[in-house]
């Protein structure tokens, strides 16, 4: 009779091992995306991941029959704890093959460190704060993944729910087909909102130029999704390490910002052309050849991603999404984009859903943690 170990990750050859265990897993899956190896490796550098200044984690790998059949990393974060009074552990980068054991031994880890730590509740898949990766994907298993969302195999979420574990948040996303032409009237009422309120499309000629507006972007993210219960602020190691780890990604043709008669910026918004296929082409590298992939990708792609969005409070619900739905479309004809994806949003976070409502979205994916209570 086969049995599961599990072996705690240690060493450095054993953390590649857990990195490239889903690329394994998802070979032949034409719907798979994966990350960046090296920036999936340095995760857990504390040199180069700041969430490790108030979390701790460990990362296991399932083996079965002397061949790794699984991972799972187990964390806290002592930030969310402090400043929310949320005391869980946190469970994430869980694969493994379509085998109850293997599952129920690797959850049975989370449990296990949960009471090591005292602490009665575990929840996942998700990272280490909000701008992380989270919820397990239970719809939209025949999508392409995009760069900032989990994707795995329909047996997932029956495994866990066999486990006993529950719905905890669920996630929704968007599929947008844009229109060729826009109606006179929308062009009319972003003009009327604009001239009410004096607001104004800031133009970038270079990249570097956005740099100044990068801070009051994060500062916009804070007072948009503040109300959310679960939501904490970006710490400055946080913003820097972002700045340093997209900013090399972002087109500045596809950042739209607003701001007011003074420059104060009261909302923005970042698309990207969808880098999905080239990351399939390059497998998760950029060298030798994989920059080449990413480079024809942002010259000629007909489908985008939605990353963020923020809105000042006092702008929220006055027509300033109008304006920037405008310019993204703007952006998308002279790019040859037809198809936008939007981010995962909390099912609950209607306001934000309303940006889409006069583009006839698609629900085309869900995700959800799961969570278990530790008696």
């Amino acid at each position: 009779m086969s049995t599961v170990s599990i072996i705690e990750v240690k060493t450095a050859g054993q953390l590649k091992q857990f990195v490239r265990f889903p690329m394994d897993l998802y070979k032949n899956n034409p719907y798979y995306v994966p990350s960046f190896i090296n920036d999936e490796i340095n995760i857990w550098n504390a040199d180069e991941n700041p969430a490790l200044q108030y979390s701790e984690a460990k990362q296991y790998l399932a083996y079965k029959n002397d061949k790794i059949a699984g991972r799972i990393a187990v964390l806290i974060n002592h930030k969310e704890e402090r400043e929310l009074g949320i005391k869980k552990v946190r469970f994430g980068w869980i694969d493994f093959i379509d085998d109850a054991e293997v599952s129920k031994a690797l959850i049975q880890k989370a449990v296990d460190y949960a009471k090591e730590k005292n602490i009665d509740k575990i929840e996942g898949p998700m990272g280490f704060t909000n701008l992380d990766k989270a919820g397990m994907l239970v719809k939209g298993f025949d999508q392409l993944a995009t760069m900032i969302g989990i994707y795995n195999h329909e047996y997932y979420p029956r495994h866990l729910e066999n486990l006993g574990l529950i719905k905890e948040k669920e996630w929704v996303e968007f599929e947008i087909i844009f229109p060729e032409t826009l109606p006179e009237k929308i062009h009319k009422f972003n003009q009327l909102i604009s001239e009410k309120y004096k607001l104004k499309v800031l133009k970038f000629k270079t990249k570097e130029e956005i740099i100044q507006y990068v801070d009051p972007m994060f500062d916009l993210l804070d007072e948009t999704y503040k109300h959310l219960s679960t939501y904490t602020p970006i710490s400055d190691e946080q913003r820097k390490t972002y700045k340093e780890k997209y900013f090399k990604l972002i087109d500045k043709d596809f950042i739209v910002c607003i701001a007011d008669e003074h420059n104060n910026l009261i909302s923005f918004a970042i698309t990207m052309p969808s880098y999905s296929k080239a990351l399939q082409k390059s497998g998760g590298k950029l060298l030798p050849f994989g920059w080449w992939h990413f480079l024809q990708a942002g010259k000629k792609n007909d489908r985008a991603n939605f990353y963020l969005i923020g809105i000042h409070p006092d702008y929220q619900r006055r027509g300033v999404t109008s304006i920037i739905f405008k310019e993204i479309w703007n952006i998308f004809r002279k790019k040859g984009v037809k198809y936008l994806e939007t981010n995962p949003e909390l099912e609950e976070n209607k306001s934000i859903q309303l940006l889409w409502q006069d583009y006839n979205p698609v629900n085309h994916k869900r995700r959800r943690t799961y969570s278990m209570e530790i008696k």
